[in-house]
C-alpha cells in the first residue's frame, strides 16, 4: 500500500472541503487461475494485491454530492434523487451506480463529498473498477453507519457494474477486493460465494505482471457475448450453470452444439477442473505443476475462448523457453491488459530487459512490469 498516495488524497480533500473525512483502501486483484468461471458458478483463485484505490469521503452540507477523480483531474456533481446511467460516463457510472444500488436496497444516503486516486493501471485486468466500487460502498457504509455486511456490499458493487457500467461481470472481482487476505489466495466458490484461504509459499519465485498496455474496455468487447453463450448452452443442456457439466457429459453433447460454442464452453469446463488441480498443487507445494496449469489456462483462453490478443500471446510465448519462468498467462477479462508470470527472482532483471526490447521491436510500444504482493481486503486506513 502506498501511504504517500493516501496522505496526498487525504490532504487534498481537507483543502477542498474543509471537513474531516475517513479514508478507505480497496485493493485491486490478480487471479492465479480460473478466468471467466465466476459467472458460470464455477471456481476461481483470486487474491487481493497491494495496489488499489484510495477513497477519501466526508459529509456534505450542500444539496448535491460531489466526486473528484484526482488521477484524471475531473469532478462530478450530482443529485441523489436523480441518478441515471451516463453515456460514456466512465468512472462516473461506477460512483453513481453504487449510490443508486444502495438506494434500491432501501437505504437512505445523505449528501457526501469524495475524492479518490489509485495506483492500479487502468485496463490492466486488475479490476480497478471493482476496487473503486468497493471503496465507495465501504466508505459510505462506514461514514453513515448504514449497517451493510461485506456480502451485501459486494453485490451492490456488482449490480453497479451491471446496471451502470454495462458489464455483466461475475462476483470474483468484488469478492477478492473485499475479502482478500495478506499472503494468501482465495479458492472462491462462485455459487456459494464462500472461499478458503491458501497461504502460498512461492519460495524463490515471484509473481510479475507484464502490462501489454493494450487497454481493454469490456463494454466494447465480446465479454458480454461470452457470457450469453455460456448461459445459452447451460439452458440447452438443462443445467443451472456450466459448473454442473463434466467434460465427459459435454463431449456427449458435442454433436448438438456449434463448433464455435463448443470450444468456448469446453474451455470453461476445463478451466474449472484446472482450478481444483491448482489447489491440490498448492497443498503439495508443487510449483512446477502450478506453472503448467497456468500455461494451460492461457492456451484455453487464447485458442478456445478467444479472448486474448496478439500482444498477450506474444508475451506468453516469449516465456516458454526461459528456464526461470514456470508459467505465464493472460489475466483478466481479456483483449488486453496484463500477463501474470511465475518467475525466479534471479531471472527477473534479465527477462525484463529482453522482453521490453522484443515487445518494443514487435509492436512499436512499451510494455510495463509490476511486482505485486498479496494483500488484505478493503479496509479503513489512517494515513500518517
Amino acid at each position: 500500500m502506498d501511504n504517500s498516495r493516501a496522505i496526498s488524497v487525504y490532504q487534498y480533500f481537507q483543502q477542498e472541503f474543509s471537513t474531516e473525512p475517513i479514508v478507505v483502501f480497496s485493493p485491486g486483484r490478480i487471479n492465479l487461475i480460473g478466468e471467466h468461471t465466476d459467472y458460470n458458478d464455477g471456481f476461481a483463485f483470486p487474491a487481493a494485491v497491494d495496489k488499489g484505490i484510495y477513497m477519501v469521503i466526508g459529509r456534505s452540507n450542500h444539496t448535491h454530492s460531489k466526486a473528484i477523480a484526482m488521477d484524471v483531474s475531473e469532478d462530478y456533481e450530482f443529485f441523489l434523487n436523480n441518478i441515471e446511467p451516463i453515456q460514456n460516463g466512465q468512472w462516473r457510472n461506477y460512483i453513481i451506480g453504487v449510490v443508486a444500488e444502495i438506494q434500491k436496497a432501501g437505504v437512505t444516503i445523505p449528501n457526501f463529498n469524495c475524492a479518490f486516486s489509485g495506483d492500479i493501471p487502468v485496463g490492466s485486468g486488475m479490476s480497478s473498477s471493482a476496487a473503486l466500487e468497493n471503496s465507495l460502498v465501504f466508505a459510505l457504509n462506514e461514514l453513515f453507519k448504514l449497517g451493510l455486511s461485506k456480502n451485501q456490499m459486494i453485490y451492490i458493487s456488482q449490480k453497479a457494474e451491471h446496471n451502470y457500467a454495462g458489464v455483466k461481470c461475475g462476483i470474483m472481482d468484488q469478492y477478492a477486493s473485499m475479502f482478500g487476505q495478506e499472503n494468501s489466495a482465495l479458492l472462491l466458490d462462485c455459487r456459494s460465494v464462500t472461499s478458503d484461504a491458501f497461504e502460498i509459499d512461492f519460495k524463490d519465485y515471484e509473481l510479475m505482471l507484464i502490462n501489454s498496455n493494450v487497454k481493454h474496455a469490456l463494454t466494447d468487447t465480446a465479454y458480454n457475448d461470452r457470457r450469453a453463450i455460456c448461459e445459452k448452452i447451460s439452458d440447452f443442456l438443462d443445467v443451472s450453470a456450466l459448473r454442473d457439466i463434466s467434460i465427459e457429459a459435454l463431449e456427449k453433447s458435442k454433436k448438438n452444439i456449434t463448433s464455435s460454442d463448443y470450444q468456448k464452453v469446453s474451455y470453461v469446463v476445463e478451466e474449472i477442473n484446472r482450478v481444483h488441480q491448482f489447489s491440490k498443487a498448492i497443498t503439495r507445494n508443487d510449483l512446477s505443476k502450478i506453472g503448467s496449469l497456468i500455461y494451460a489456462s492461457h492456451e484455453g483462453l487464447s485458442d478456445k475462448y478467444q479472448v486474448s490478443c496478439a500482444e498477450l500471446d506474444f508475451l506468453v510465448d516469449a516465456t516458454r523457453d526461459n528456464q526461470n519462468i514456470l508459467g505465464a498467462r493472460m489475466m483478466g477479462g481479456g483483449f488486453g491488459g496484463c500477463t501474470i508470470n511465475l518467475i525466479h527472482k534471479n531471472g527477473i532483471e534479465s527477462f525484463s530487459k529482453s522482453i521490453s526490447s522484443l515487445y518494443r521491436d514487435k509492436f512499436g510500444k512499451d510494455c510495463s512490469m509490476y511486482h505485486v504482493k498479496l494483500s488484505g481486503g478493503t479496509r479503513l486506513i489512517h494515513p500518517k
